[in-house]
């Protein structure tokens, strides 16, 4: 150490100030080095991280709107199939009463009067009134001719009357062959031209009239064009035969623009319905263009016969029942498309929805979030340029200061560096809070740092106190989950044998539930000691809300069965009480059947459900196509009916939920109902119990690895007859 006047060289001020430059000097080069690097690295993770969010992002909205447009296109498509059938089997219906009626007319006319009928009148225009009208030289004046429109003129009032019945209908009539036409209308004026002449009007050269007679039966026209109002409408008409001989044509029809003028009005957003008749043609559509634009029959093609072979799938499926929802590529791109039967008619409601309609938020979701992203990363990078230029400054500034007062602070540097120092090694598990203290206030970076530190200690505490609470949180919500598995299971009839006194039958049922609880359910139970009641149901959805709703509606169901009402009264009280308070609007397809053990009689209805499959003695399981009703809780005041099966000793019965059907391979494809039946007849004559294990079996075999997405629920019943039951009084 050597002192120079007032200088000291070797010195601790001098080593203190040599160690403070030489720091500085490396904590701005390491400092630089770092800010870099971290810049880089932040940049690096964000943009990974972008792409990952993004992915996500993507993914989880277009499977949401998958599934809101499958629900919502499924739903509505049924529900408008089911409204327009109804307003062809109300014109069904109408035509077959007024055939009865003219079939005791002509079958027997002399217990009849001859009643009066008249011509159009243009002064009773607007006023429902039966209008006579002939054929070009047909003599009217003619006896013999007289007597039978006197006769005919007997239906007038029942025309009348079933004219009110529907806004839509267009006209009730009856035809005769000799060209008499008696019709029933509230438009007198359209019987005339511009010039007051009646329009010639022959019936005889009519679409309908032909049809009728050449079908034999009741039959429905093509849409066509109304003589008379030159609406389109379509026409159902039925022949009277007497001793074999064409005796009239009766008949009523439609008017179809309110069902055009909806069509044409659907077309929203990406997405339409159209109609397509019994021949594949599209006979309605909002389109010009494309495969669903409407082009005359001459030049229409059937859709059923498509080289776009899904097109012509689903159109074909559609005819005979509602479709799943199917991708189908079209001229115009892809698109969603779902199709539901109109059964009276034959021809079926399709309604379409693009892809790219249907991906509208996911896409706009998408661009936000990468404006978002872009606009951030820009100001991350210029607030890192200004921060890392105020830092350089700043740590020149310091260095300076430092320098200059570099042997008068040294002392207090070092003391709290040191005391610092032995505060963090104190630290343990019972201990990991670093605190401030009155040391380390000196006003300059080391109470910064010690603040700093404090702060990062007090959150690390804080943050393992969260995760210990959010640790407990998952294990009492997995516990919950677990409580509500077994309580669902408990609430299903799970002792085997089922009925171990009763010899007569033997049944039994299993369900698996694709999340911890699910909204299958299945049960049986004796409503008395000669009838045993099953029931297998499906509700919408999963999860907690689905098992919940299944609980309320096995309990509804097994207290109305318990009064001894009969399948379809159980169903319709059950629909009745679900939809007063619906609020979630959820739905359950219900299967029930109740048996009476003394003869084997089965009565069953189903409330749109799956199809029950049935062994009889010595037979093969086979599916048995049942007419199916509207879901419980989806429609107030539904009605069901309800049919009958005989059952002999050795019979079986086989009911299930669609998991079975759709339990889908890691290829998406579906087991189906033909391998479910493959499975059963694969040993049709093993007891239940042994049945279910083999469905089981072939479907586990049939996913292998793929993730259940469906609950898989099933039933068998296997009668012996009340001879089996050795003779017990019951």
């Amino acid at each position: 150490m050597k002192r120079i006047k007032n200088l000291v060289i070797g010195g601790i001020e001098n080593k203190v100030f040599n160690l403070i430059l030489v720091t500085v000097l490396l904590l701005t080069a390491a400092y630089l080095a770092v800010s870099v690097n971290h810049s880089n690295m932040l940049a690096k993770l964000a943009a990974e991280s972008s792409a990952q969010q993004q992915a996500a992002i993507e993914e989880i909205t277009n499977a949401t709107m998958y599934t809101v447009v499958e629900q919502s296109m499924g739903r509505s498509t049924e529900l408008e199939a089911r409204i327009a059938d109804s307003m062809f089997e109300g014109l069904k219906t109408r035509v077959e009463m007024m055939g009865e009626y003219a079939q005791m007319l002509f079958s027997d006319p002399a217990a009849y009067s001859r009643m009066p009928s008249a011509g159009p009148d243009p002064a009773l225009n607007g006023e429902t009134v039966p209008q006579l009208i002939l054929a070009d030289g047909v003599d009217g004046t003619d006896p013999e001719l007289a007597d039978r429109i006197g006769l005919a003129a007997n239906m007038s009032g029942l025309m009348v009357s079933l004219y009110g019945v529907s806004e839509e209908t267009n006209s009730c009539f009856i035809a005769l062959p000799d060209g008499v036409f008696l019709v029933t209308d509230d438009r007198s004026a359209t019987k005339f031209d511009e010039a007051g002449a009646l329009i010639s009007y022959d019936p005889r050269t009519r679409p309908w009239y032909q049809l009728a007679v050449e079908k034999g039966g009741l039959a429905f026209t093509d849409v066509e064009i109304d003589a008379f109002t030159g609406d389109i409408g379509v026409v159902c008409a039925m022949p009277i035969y007497v001793d074999g001989e064409l005796a009239a044509v009766v008949g009523s029809d439609l008017f179809l623009t309110s069902m055009r003028d909806a069509v044409q009005s659907s077309d929203s957003y990406g997405s339409y319905t159209c109609i397509v008749n019994q021949n594949g043609h599209v006979v309605f559509s909002p389109r010009t263009e494309g495969e669903f634009r409407v082009v005359p029959a001459s030049e229409a093609e059937d859709l059923r016969q498509s080289g776009n072979e899904a097109l012509a799938a689903v159109v074909g499926d559609a005819m005979r029942e509602k479709t799943d929802m199917r991708t189908v590529e079209l001229s115009d791109g892809a698109a969603y498309v779902v199709g539901a039967p109109l059964e009276t008619m034959g021809w079926t409601l399709i309604s379409v929805c693009s892809q790219e309609a249907a991906n509208q938020t996911s896409t706009a979701l998408r661009d936000s979030y990468e404006q978002i992203q872009q606009e951030t990363t820009a100001t991350y990078r210029d607030k890192t340029a200004r921060s890392r230029q105020t830092a350089i400054v700043l740590l020149v500034v310091v260095a300076l200061l430092m320098l200059a007062s570099a042997l008068t602070v040294s002392k207090r540097i070092v003391r709290p560096l040191n005391t610092i120092t032995k505060r963090i090694s104190e630290l343990s598990e019972s201990n990991l809070e670093f605190k401030m203290e009155d040391a380390y206030r000196t006003g300059d970076e080391i109470e910064e740092l010690a603040e700093s530190f404090a702060a990062i200690s007090h959150k690390t505490v804080l943050y393992m106190d969260k995760v210990k609470k959010v640790t407990a949180e998952k294990e009492r919500i997995g516990a919950e989950l677990s409580l509500a598995t077994d309580i669902q299971a408990a609430m299903l009839p799970h002792i085997v044998p089922a009925f171990p006194d009763r010899t007569d039958f033997d049944i039994i049922g299993s369900m698996d539930p694709a999340k911890e609880v699910g909204g299958d359910f299945y049960d049986y139970y004796l409503i008395d000691d000669d009838h045993l009641c099953m029931v297998i149901a499906d509700v919408s959805g999963k999860g907690v809300p689905a098992a919940l709703f299944m609980m309320a509606s096995k309990i509804i169901l097994q207290s109305v069965a318990m009064l001894g009402r009969s399948p379809a009264e159980i169903l319709a009280k059950t629909n009745e009480a679900i939809c007063s308070n619906n609020e979630a609007q959820m739905f359950v397809t219900v299967w029930l059947g109740i048996l009476e053990l003394s003869t084997g009689k089965l009565t069953a209805a189903n409330a749109g459900h799956e199809y029950p499959a049935f062994k009889r003695p010595d037979g093969s399981f086979e599916l048995f196509k049942d007419k199916h009703g509207f879901v419980i809780g989806g429609m107030e005041g539904a009605r069901y009916r309800e049919y009958e099966v005989q059952m002999e000793p050795g019979s079986k019965l086989f009911v299930y939920t669609d998991g079975v059907p759709e339990a889908t391979s890691a290829e998406k494809e579906l087991f189906g109902t033909q391998r479910m039946l493959d499975a059963l007849n694969a040993a049709p004559d093993v007891a239940p119990q042994q049945a279910l294990k083999n469905v089981r079996r072939a479907v586990d075999g049939f996913v292998r690895d793929a993730e259940q997405f469906d609950d898989l629920t099933m039933l068998c019943m296997e009668y012996k007859g009340a001879d089996a039951k050795g003779g017990e009084d019951r």
